[in-house]
């Protein structure tokens, strides 16, 4: 099918819902409503196929730093596609784009990691990890190394891996707990914090994996793997205490320590790496999102020099790989991009817009009556709406505030994403100062709209 050619809206929805089965979703509820068809983007703003004008704030799905459109991307892919659209890297090949990203991600993290294994997806680098943290065991002499410990409200990608690492109760009912995965409590203050100073409970929620380590037995523990602060579970930001305490429980048992950095990774706390932000010490990495600006999907796992000197004098055959491992037109995109954030100055602008986003935003919210806390780190931040402020009360779950206030989000042409009944945001490094007061206008016209519906329906 041609989709230059026009269809109406209806046409391209019926389409939809005769084919397209969608991530995430609830296809009979989305095929009675009908999807939203986005035709085009630029900057922060997508256009729909009626050409209504949509802020994105939460730049693609945590991937569009950069912004939309962006002419030199498209170049980028043009000219490799034009020299070498494709080869892969098996049998002993490799080709310039792969090589060149491999080492300018070494220089990016001040060669903490100097290789990298390309994949696709942020779920494919996860499950590299997953796979090389036992591998590195098995070459020590220590093969019952195999328990990968996680968190609650842990999103590490949808393969029965990720998932299974992750910490997302809905994926586990659908996919299964495979064996050799472990949970521990998130460090998530807002919610699970009482009456504990943040410092108090960093602490807390750091002691649970020594506990889980000492109950498994360091023995049987491959390796811990974590965001540096939870995205998908709802920008969950560690209290200051807990990131020390972890790396110090790491290593008096000598557990690896994988950053999840898939949503964190090239700008998106104010830093180049979460884990910068959180001075984190990881023995690999997972990043994706920024690493293109979601322009074409490429992700990698960085691997410090303790793993990689294993894998390579001592592991013999790495017997894992991808056909598009190292894509030469996904790398020469990530180069460009790469050098837009660079030359762009956009690590330092995210920062520097993500403070006046929320201090915008607690000027204009943080007196509501449904805003519990507004939260944040560079440019990704959580609002979090609480039947009580002072009590920091949940709704009940089957009321469903959250998807309430993305529905006024969407309604009136402004993404924001609800997870439980944190509205969350994570927009293009690029936004300016008249589309912060933009942001912020629409977030608040969205929340008035919720509060009034939770009235009406005697939630408060």
């Amino acid at each position: 099918m041609d989709t230059a050619v026009t269809f109406t809206t209806k046409q391209w929805q019926e389409l939809d819902a005769a084919h397209f089965l969608h991530p995430f979703t609830d296809h009979k509820s989305l095929h009675a409503q009908g999807s939203r068809i986005i035709t085009r983007a630029k900057g922060v703003y997508l256009w729909d196929s009626e050409d209504r004008k949509i802020l994105d704030g939460m730049a693609g799905l945590w991937c569009a730093a950069v912004g939309h459109g962006r002419q030199e991307l498209v170049d980028a892919a043009a000219r490799q596609m034009s020299e070498l659209s494709f080869y892969n890297a098996f049998f002993k090949t490799a080709t310039p784009p792969a090589i060149a990203l491999a080492h300018r991600l070494a220089e990016l993290t001040g060669q903490r990691f100097k290789h990298a294994f390309f994949a696709c997806s942020g779920s494919e680098a996860v499950d590299s990890i997953i796979r090389t943290m036992r591998h590195y065991w098995n070459i020590k002499g220590q093969p019952s190394r195999q328990v990968i410990i996680g968190r609650t409200y842990g999103y590490h990608g949808s393969t029965i891996a990720g998932s299974a690492a992750g910490g997302m109760s809905d994926m586990h009912k659908q996919a299964g707990q495979a064996p050799g995965f472990s949970h521990i409590m998130a460090p998530y203050w807002y919610g699970l914090g009482g009456s504990e100073t943040p410092e108090e409970f960093g602490l807390r929620a750091a002691k649970a994996l020594e506990d889980r380590i000492l109950e498994l037995g360091a023995e049987n523990v491959a390796g811990f793997l974590a965001e540096p602060l939870q995205g998908a579970g709802g920008v969950i930001i560690p209290p200051a205490t807990y990131w020390p305490e972890i790396q110090r429980i790491c290593r008096k048992y000598d557990i690896l320590l994988a950053a999840d950095e898939v949503i964190c990774g090239f700008g998106r706390t104010g830093r180049w790496f979460g884990s910068d932000t959180f001075q984190i010490e990881a023995d690999l990495m997972s990043v994706a999102k920024g690493l293109t600006s979601g322009y074409i999907p490429l992700s990698a796992m960085l691997v410090g020099s303790r793993v990689a000197n294993a894998l390579i004098d001592e592991g013999g055959e790495y017997n894992h790989g991808f056909t598009y491992s190292g894509h030469p037109v996904a790398c020469a995109v990530a180069l460009a991009n790469l050098d837009l954030i660079e030359r762009d100055g956009l690590v330092d602008k995210a920062a520097i817009q993500g403070e006046k986003l929320r201090a915008a935003l607690r000027a204009r919210l943080a007196d509501h009556p449904l805003v519990g806390e507004i939260r944040g780190v560079g440019l990704v931040g959580a609002i979090e709406l609480t039947a009580d402020k002072k009590t920091r009360a949940f709704f009940p779950e089957d009321a469903g505030v959250g998807l309430r206030c993305r529905n006024h989000c969407f309604r009136n042409d402004f993404i924001m994403r609800a997870v439980r009944d944190t509205m969350v945001f994570a927009p293009p490094f690029i936004i300016d100062d008249e589309q912060v007061e933009e942001f912020v206008a629409r977030a608040a016209h969205a929340i008035d709209l919720t509060y009034a519906e939770v009235q009406d329906a005697g939630l408060l």
